[in-house]
């Protein structure tokens, strides 16, 4: 919870170096790298079993984080619960595909679903900035055990259980290679991010990821069981939906990290404030939210995801443009808006179309597929976020450093509000016209 937030405080505290082995590229490279093995394991145990264990070991994970007393057992901490939340987020889009049947409750579901993944961040960083400012870094970690423990319980006494029904055909092999593939690829853009992206190790892991990943996708065209081969799979429709995502995780990675470096470094508010000051990402997300669930069963999925990207680049776009003489209100303030909102109509649409025909079985693949696209995205942005601001740096005096580091965050942003941009284009151009309704009565 809000681990961004009170990264300078815990650097302070336990002398944390930045280098390749940090708590940061931990959980990272293990989050996205184990997704895809997460969605088999959703598909072979069940998808509320898988939750459960997701979030009990998330649960454990985040209380030896809080306890680390040294940098290394923060390392393994943040690697642990990189790895459980890779088990919690597949299961978790795989109950909202595959547990809900009436249009309207499905739209709902899949909007507030986008909610979370739009304006989760903002909370989070409201949550872990008061707590680490009121009591520790510490507490903002041992803060998610009994959240995590309350999940468990809710999880264990309303959920359904669903347990695979083709687990004797699934293939195990496919997901190890495309997970060996992520975590070179992901590890690979964030040493390229680092050290510059013609580096040999960088070089190394980036082609081992490339070739992993291929080998993955040329197992799962000719083996049973796995998703190509066991549900409607690589349509025009899915590829759209897959490419969309992982611009999209690349349009907004950098949204975060640049409103925090505005508000914690160029204007010195304390981590508690800057996430009061956040709000505004949440607010817009949960009014966003309502009007999708509203409109997704009514709509075509890309009138509602190219609206959405595009207003979330627009606002994009207006957080570019802050310097320390903006103005929180008339400047951040709409920007966040603008963002929030069209990030949460865009993503609910957006993880509906791509979980759309699914077979139940195959939910929990199908849900890594597309989470794994917007991890990809992400990874790509913050190798390139770390680059330019690295090179501003670099180039900077003492004195200007503050503005220099927002300067990079804020290249970035233009770079991402072009990501998105291109998102629109490509769920238009894929993404069907017709309506759910229209669509279900063709089939």
């Amino acid at each position: 919870m809000g681990f961004s937030t009170a990264l300078p405080t815990i650097q302070g505290d336990l002398g944390l170096a930045d280098g390749p082995l940090n708590p940061v590229t931990a959980y990272v490279v293990t989050f996205a790298g184990l997704l895809l093995l997460g969605g088999y394991v959703c598909d072979r145990v069940g998808a509320k079993r898988t939750l459960i264990i997701g979030l009990s070991g998330f649960a454990l994970a985040s209380a030896l984080c809080g306890s680390a007393a040294a940098p290394e057992m923060l390392v393994v901490a943040r690697a642990l619960q990189g790895a459980f939340a890779a088990l919690v987020t597949p299961s978790g889009l795989s109950l909202v595909s595959t547990g809900f049947t009436d249009p309207r409750e499905r739209s709902r579901a899949f909007g507030i679903y986008g909610a979370v993944a739009a304006g989760g961040g903002a909370l989070g960083a409201l949550a872990g900035g008061w707590l680490a400012e009121l009591a520790s870094w510490r507490m903002s970690q041992f803060a998610s055990v009994p959240l995590a423990a309350l999940a468990v319980t809710g999880a264990a006494i309303v959920l359904p259980g669903r347990p695979s029904d083709d687990r004797g055909r699934s293939d195990g092999f496919g997901p190890l290679l495309g997970s060996a593939g992520l975590v070179a690829l992901v590890y690979g853009t964030d040493e390229a991010g680092r050290v510059g992206w013609t580096a040999p190790l960088a070089l190394c892991f980036l082609a081992a990821g490339v070739l992993l990943l291929t080998a993955f996708v040329w197992r799962t065209t000719r083996t049973s069981g796995t998703p190509s081969a066991g549900h409607p799979g690589w349509d025009r429709e899915r590829l759209g939906c897959a490419v969309a995502m992982v611009l999209t995780g690349a349009g907004f990675l950098a949204i975060l990290p640049t409103l925090t470096v505005y508000l914690q470094y160029v204007f010195g508010y304390a981590p508690g404030p800057a996430g009061v000051m956040l709000l505004p990402l949440a607010v817009a997300a949960v009014t966003a939210a309502s009007l999708s669930a509203r409109l997704q069963h009514r709509a075509a999925p890309r009138v509602l995801i190219v609206s959405g990207l595009v207003t979330a680049a627009a606002g994009t776009l207006l957080l570019a443009g802050i310097d320390p003489g903006s103005g929180y209100g008339s400047q951040v303030v709409p920007g966040m808006l603008l963002t929030g909102f069209g990030g949460t109509l865009a993503l609910g649409p957006l993880f509906a179309a791509a979980s759309s025909g699914i077979a139940p079985r195959h939910s929990g693949a199908a849900a890594a597929v597309v989470l794994t696209a917007q991890q990809v995205g992400e990874a790509v942005c913050a190798a390139l976020l770390v680059s330019l601001v690295s090179a501003r740096l670099a180039a900077s005096s003492e004195e200007s450093q503050a503005e220099q580091l927002l300067l990079g965050y804020t290249e970035t942003l233009r770079w991402a509000a072009g990501a998105l941009l291109l998102a629109a284009l490509v769920s238009g151009l894929l993404l069907r016209a017709r309506t759910p309704a229209a669509a279900d009565n063709a089939r």
